[in-house]
């Protein structure tokens, strides 16, 4: 791994522990280690060096929302009054637990976000009741998705 102005270059042996961990981020270190035929030390040591480049952000659990009821997901297109109002209006939506993902855009919106709920309904009142509430918010625009058909991480 060689780190040059911000960006990271990552040899053979890397991809492949990457690969392996953005498969399945529990697969054991030595099962890596026997797969690619160095120890698990040296897996550890370049693991930590990828962390500390900050190419590695962590690892998380995916749970499944559709087993929780969660079954509609909404892309809503945010258009403020003003641009100053934006980190008002972004403070106010980290409070709104159904929003997933919030993004400033370039475009016809001002925010971008992507939200979960169990049903139209719950959508409706989201909408309704907690995103053009806040202030600053003019209008809103949603798109339902019908099914998700590609998830994937950037490949390596």
């Amino acid at each position: 791994m060689k780190v040059t102005d911000e960006k990271v270059s990552i040899d053979g042996i890397d991809k492949i522990i990457l690969n392996f961990l953005m498969e399945d981020a529990r697969k054991p270190i030595l099962e890596i280690a026997r797969g690619i035929g160095i120890s698990g030390a040296a897996i550890h040591q370049r693991l930590r060096k990828l962390e500390k480049a900050g190419l590695i952000e962590g690892s998380k659990l995916q749970i499944n929302p559709r087993v929780l009821g969660y079954k509609t997901l909404a892309f809503v297109g945010v258009f403020l009054d003003k641009a100053v109002s934006n980190p008002q209006a972004v403070k106010r939506l980290r409070e709104i637990p159904e929003v997933l993902e919030c993004h400033y855009t370039t475009g016809n919106w001002s925010i971008f976000l992507k939200i979960l709920c169990k049903d139209n309904e719950h959508l409706m009142n989201v909408l309704n009741k907690n995103i053009q509430a806040i202030e600053g918010v003019s209008r809103t625009e949603t798109f339902i998705s019908l099914n998700q058909q590609i998830q994937r991480q950037i490949k390596i």
